[in-house]
């Protein structure tokens, strides 16, 4: 099992830019098996999660060609159906949370999908009821074996409708949208997922001829069409990892520049660092965070303590609650974090208190942050990453800390962070990666 070794309690300086953004990639990667035509990919990350789906497609029939620096051809001419009942198509699957988002597509298109319940991060429950209420909304018929755990769904003929999505799902609403652009008649979802990668998957989708109205809104209309041609697509960078590196600058006193953000893609993430007390510098479409000997956590303006919590966009995204939590342990100033979406995200937390961290874990979705404002380093202990947003804030952590220290299961970090330990050892980082 692969480590980092972590040597803490230096600066860095220096420039970094953020890979193609992972949750857009799981969605438009699915998306390729709407059309036999071409289709070509730009920006694709390099990271466990999204080559697992691409191999896992590429096991389904669909030509798949690497151009490298990120660059894909994917051509789904022929696609083995049945290959979704073998144990080695349920075996990947279950390994990625993704993998739901070939539901929509394949339906689609073939009339019939078999899937897997999908692996990914243990931060709590994640349902799939929004997924199937709405394949089933459009006609389609829902099976589950219970014996071996694998969905069945079936549509001589999928029918477009009104549906009103009990949740604002990303992943459900991708999967509902991929379904509907190849329905008979109009479907309207209300309540639609409106980040910018689900954006970005309508809008890849309306180059390929889908017609889809409303896109940016929780309100999307969907006229049905009876083909899809091939198109060219370029990912975002990933909001993730350039909240992420805020974080870091922050937390290490150090000066960076993340380079092609996509600024207005980035919503609200900039804003809530600064409530922290972190400059965030705009310049052109790159963010400047400069050293800070300290950073204070601003109050409500009646004075009350500074409460962040996730939630849907374009409320903060909750795969940045550890980040900001493991910010604020540097902070001067106390700060409430609170995970509304997921149950099981803030226990990696009793670490960060064996590093010297002042946390109270108030339940499982809130914990208080005491800053300590440098005055009272971190010192280095070994870890284990639970889950890959938690596995990068205690990777931060050991950066900031005095001393060393050792993560274990980094396979976790690996499944969303592309090359970050080298990336890291550019901005001057001392972390070495152990077999």
């Amino acid at each position: 099992m692969a480590y980092f070794e972590i040597e803490g309690g230096y600066s860095l300086h220096g420039e970094i830019t953020p890979q193609g953004a992972k949750n857009e990639a799981l969605q438009i990667i699915c998306a390729v098996l709407l059309t036999d035509q071409k289709v070509t990919l730009h920006n694709v990350p390099d990271i466990i999660d999204v080559n697992n789906l691409i191999r896992l497609i590429e096991n389904l029939g669909v030509l798949v060609e690497s151009k490298g620096g990120g660059v894909f051809e994917f051509e789904a001419k022929t696609v083995n159906i049945d290959y979704l009942k073998t144990p080695e198509f349920l075996k990947l699957a279950r390994s990625i949370r993704g993998s739901v988002m070939l539901i929509g597509p394949l339906l689609a298109r073939f009339g019939r999908v078999y899937a897997a319940k999908p692996g990914g991060d243990k931060i709590g429950r994640r349902k799939l009821d929004t997924h199937f209420i709405g394949m089933q909304k459009l006609g389609a018929s829902f099976d589950f074996c219970d014996d071996s755990n694998v969905f069945e769904l079936k549509a001589e003929k999928l029918t477009g409708c009104y549906m009103l999505l009990d949740e604002a799902s990303v992943t459900g609403t991708a999967n509902i949208v991929m379904a509907a652009v190849m329905a008979e008649g109009t479907t309207t979802i209300f309540n639609a997922a409106c980040e910018p990668y689900l954006s970005q998957l309508c809008k890849m989708l309306n180059r390929m001829g889908a017609k889809i109205t409303g896109v940016g809104s929780n309100l999307l209309t969907i006229e049905g069409v009876t083909s899809l041609n091939g198109c060219e697509h370029t990912m975002l960078p990933d909001m993730i990892e350039i909240g992420s590196f805020i974080g870091l600058a922050a937390m290490t006193q150090s000066h960076i520049r993340i380079k092609n953000v996509s600024i207005e893609n980035l919503g609200v993430i900039p804003d809530v660092f600064r409530r922290l007390g972190v400059i965030v510098i705009e310049e052109g479409d790159d963010l400047i965070i400069p050293e800070q000997k300290s950073y204070e956590v601003e109050t409500f303006m009646d004075g009350s303590i500074m409460t962040i919590s996730d939630a849907p966009w374009p409320g903060f995204t909750p795969d940045l609650i550890s980040i900001i939590l493991v910010t604020a342990i540097n902070a001067k100033g106390s700060v409430l974090v609170h995970q509304k979406m997921f149950e099981s995200r803030l226990f990696f937390v009793d670490k960060l208190i064996d590093m010297g961290a002042q946390i109270i874990l108030c339940d499982p979705h809130r914990a208080t942050v005491i800053g300590l404002d440098h005055k009272y380093p971190l010192k280095g202990i070994d870890m284990v990453s639970p889950d890959i947003r938690a596995g990068v804030a205690q990777l931060f952590a050991a950066l900031s800390a005095k001393g060393k220290s050792r993560i274990y299961n980094i396979e976790q970090i690996e499944r969303g962070y592309q090359n970050i330990d080298g990336r890291l050892k550019q901005l001057g980082a001392k972390i070495k990666r152990c077999e």
